[in-house]
């Protein structure tokens, strides 16, 4: 298995196909579970888990312990992550979310890019590489492993970001998660 996982690493297409095939089993099993206990589609959280686990190729340490585990965790954090995601997305009211999220004044559009520069200058390397991560699409978690530190800094990070994003816009603050 690490051998394959190392040929998949260096972009060997063959070794990709060869390695989903023998993990399908494992996350396969891992997005059902997750959708019986969520009630969410199988197929949303499968998607997920391959997408984290295809990008935490790049991150994988082939010295150290059983590196398919490691692959297998990061898609298991993904589903978990989105299952979270997913679920405040059910709570919130999709006309308020709407409503914020479509202005039509071009001058609030500009004066918001305006304000995100802004934020971007007064904040430190670390918070701008965070936010850079955040507005990728990654999780805490992903980030966390991307950056070497724990998720609690990554999370720490982001309270930050979102004290001086509340400190620069006042009433208008309206950060999106």
């Amino acid at each position: 298995m690490r051998t394959l996982i190392e040929q998949a690493k260096r972009g060997d297409r063959a070794a990709r196909d060869e390695l989903a095939i023998a993990l399908w089993p494992r996350l396969l099993s891992m997005a059902k579970y997750y959708a019986r206990t969520s009630g969410d589609d199988p197929d949303d959280l499968l998607g997920e888990g391959w997408c984290a686990l295809f990008a935490a190729l790049e991150d994988v340490d082939l010295s150290i312990g059983q590196p398919e585990c490691f692959l297998i965790e990061r898609a298991r954090w993904r589903m978990l992550d989105y299952l979270k995601w997913h679920k405040r997305r059910r709570d919130t009211d999709p006309e308020a979310e709407h409503a914020q999220a479509a202005p039509t004044d071009v001058a609030a559009t500009v004066a918001g890019a305006t304000l995100v520069d802004e934020l971007q200058a007064d904040l430190t390397q670390t918070q701008r590489r965070v936010l850079a991560g955040v507005m990728q699409g990654r999780t805490c978690r992903e980030l966390a492993a991307h950056l070497g530190c724990s998720g609690a800094n990554v999370a720490y990070h982001v309270r930050k970001i979102r004290e001086k994003w509340t400190a620069l816009a006042g009433d208008d603050a309206a950060f999106v998660d």
